[in-house]
């Protein structure tokens, strides 16, 4: 999968910023989703949202991942899931949804009623989900997007800043390399984001997060890891937006 996002619609950390520029010229992202159109041959296709970026999808072939990829839309929202959930038909009764609701189309729904009928914290909700999962939604109306994997580190997401300023999120780390140079590290795990609330562990709430200088092969500087700050503690958890919305982490 791919994600771009531009204009605001996701503000990265900092910290994923590298100091020293890569050897080769960056691609744009025209060109990096080129790229992954041309390696998926028939299967893939991708959504643009205007101005604000797009998602790419591909569905998964058994020979080469191991996990599966789902997409999904529904009512504007617009979900590509990674992995798999071992409650998911729990979860299904649980909120509601037809036992025959899949992986991604269970984020989505679980994510519009929740958003708009209950102030559930979103990390409460995360920690429901059992198995190994990654997942990236693009709520087209209210222009926000919402990314989050498990903290078993199974599924690996990696995210960046390419050369346009977009932010860039995939389970390709060449294609984030393609783009973003040396200004990307893995998603960290446990975590999630959410364009207003900002990156956050669901897996430890209360802590702060912190950034991890990360050396390549070169031993050159690039994007920071960010993890958990193991001794931090935060007082309340931050709230964004109405107390109403699912965004609101508290």
């Amino acid at each position: 999968m791919l994600g771009v996002f531009k204009n605001g619609v996701v503000n990265p950390p900092k910290e994923l910023h590298s100091p020293i520029e890569g050897s080769s010229r960056p691609k744009s992202t025209e060109e990096t989703l080129k790229d992954f159109l041309a390696s998926n041959g028939n299967n893939g296709f991708f959504l643009g949202f205007a101005e604000k970026g797009f998602l790419a999808y591909a569905p998964s072939q058994r020979s080469v991942v191991s996990h599966q990829r789902l997409f999904c839309g529904l009512n504007d929202v617009y979900c590509v899931f990674i992995g798999s959930l071992n409650n998911l038909c729990t979860l299904n009764k649980q909120y509601g949804l037809s036992k025959n609701s899949n992986e991604a189309m269970f984020v989505i729904e679980a994510y519009c009623t929740l958003r708009d009928r209950g102030p559930v914290p979103a990390h409460r909700f995360l920690k429901e989900l059992e198995g190994s999962f990654g997942f990236v939604i693009y709520d087209h109306k209210s222009e926000t997007v919402f990314a989050a994997i498990g903290a078993d580190k199974a599924v690996n997401l990696f995210w960046g800043i390419a050369g346009d300023g977009s932010a860039m999120i995939s389970d390709n780390v060449d294609l984030i390399k393609g783009s973003c140079g040396k200004s990307f590290a893995p998603f960290p795990a446990g975590c999630m984001y959410h364009s207003e609330g900002g990156l956050v562990s669901f897996e430890h709430p209360m802590k702060k997060m912190k950034a991890m200088p990360r050396v390549d092969s070169e031993g050159a500087i690039c994007g920071s890891y960010l993890t958990v700050d193991a001794y931090s503690k935060v007082n309340t958890m931050p709230r964004v937006g109405s107390a109403a919305n699912w965004a609101t982490w508290g």
